[in-house]
């Protein structure tokens, strides 16, 4: 009996040990009052966004859940607005697997909110599921979407400056290896699926890094953040259904939480003073060395050089605008706004006098077509 008492003694002290220095993430701080201030959260309708979502509601930040399936944002966003008490919480419809919806999710975007201050890159997948497609859907979610987001986004995050893009990256970067010659080649097989999410994970780190030499000067910071071990529906969506109910309570055990998964992403969001490390990756809520592939320079910027091929971004488009986006002062109070009516693609629970008309230059409203669901929310 003793010798049993012992061994549950030990197990119980080495889990404890486990758990608060592998397991517990620590909070985030940061920037405490975000009234004034918009943010964009991708896949934010569960786990790690929708906790990163209503950190930020809790704050006071406008915050736009950018999800695939309207049914769940929509009610996400009437979880996190009864939750924060804060009604400037909306859904706004993004299929990250299709270009055209990526692209009609940032003309609406455009053309209903004043301002941009915080966008996290947070949806993503790790499987294909039984979706087949012509291109390497691992990478058209994981990276060419954002990519190409954060491209058409970008005039106004520089118009509200200083303001931050955040990418969810993970530790699987580290076994990531890009080939150019096959990038967006399809991926099948599951062997084959674990190899193409750590090759994305490893491009989710360049894409900050080379980002950051891109905008800077500009007042927009960037940081790819790992949320650490955790227990989301990307870990147990593509498990066989027999063996969820064993990995369930040992997932319960050894994997965070989505709060704590949030903290990191939402450091990289909030904390004041990080502007000189944009670029680098964070964990823990604090800078973390990357092996030489995730600071290769050059792979950086050929990889960024890639996904404006792959994202059909023309000569046109890589362009900077002639005129300013936005006529207002960015450090001003901001009008923030509900998006127009007429756009389908946008929640509007609680109607606010319209935004500025200098935001009709920079776009105009197309219809959005959306893609059959492949990407995981």
């Amino acid at each position: 009996m003793e010798a049993l008492l012992l061994g549950a003694g030990l197990l119980l002290g080495a889990y404890v040990l486990v758990y608060y220095n592998l397991v517990k993430a620590p909070p985030c701080g940061g920037m405490g009052n975000l009234r004034g201030r918009t943010a964009v959260v991708t896949g934010a309708n569960s786990g790690i966004g929708k906790m990163t979502a209503l950190e930020l509601a809790r704050r006071g930040a406008r915050v736009v859940l950018a999800c695939r399936s309207r049914e769940r944002g929509e009610a996400a966003a009437f979880d996190l607005r009864q939750e924060s008490g804060n009604n400037e919480v909306i859904f706004m419809a993004l299929d990250l697997a299709s270009l055209a919806s990526v692209r009609a999710f940032a003309t609406a975007f455009l053309s209903s909110e004043p301002r941009l201050d915080i966008l996290i890159h947070n949806a993503g997948i790790s499987s294909c599921g039984r979706t087949r497609e012509a291109f390497n859907l691992l990478l058209r979610v994981n990276h060419i979407g954002p990519f190409l987001l954060t491209h058409l986004l970008l005039p106004c995050l520089k118009a509200c400056a200083p303001s931050r893009v955040v990418v969810v990256a993970s530790a699987a970067h580290r076994r990531g290896r890009l080939d150019f010659k096959r990038l967006d080649r399809p991926v099948v097989g599951w062997r084959q699926e674990l190899r193409a999410y750590a090759d994305t994970k490893l491009a989710n780190v360049l894409f900050a890094r080379e980002l950051a030499n891109q905008l800077e000067g500009t007042g927009v910071t960037c940081y790819a953040a790992h949320p650490g071990p955790v227990n989301s529906e990307l870990f147990l969506r593509h498990v066989p259904g027999w063996l969820r109910p064993l990995l369930r309570p040992l997932a319960w055990l050894v994997l965070r939480a989505p709060r704590g998964g949030a903290q990191t992403p939402l450091y990289c969001a909030l904390q004041e003073g990080i502007e000189p490390l944009s670029g680098r990756y964070f964990a823990n809520c604090h800078v973390e060395e990357v092996p030489p592939a995730a600071r290769d320079d050059r792979a950086a910027h050929r990889l960024w050089e890639a996904s404006k091929r792959l994202a059909g971004l023309g000569p046109g488009e890589d362009a900077e605008p002639d005129e300013d986006p936005q006529s207002e002062d960015s450090e001003a109070p901001f009008s923030l706004s509900t998006p127009h009516p007429e756009e389908p693609t946008v929640s509007q629970p609680y109607p606010s006098p319209q935004s500025s008309p200098d935001l009709s230059k920079m776009t105009h409203r197309i219809q959005a077509k959306v893609e059959p669901e492949t990407q995981l929310s």
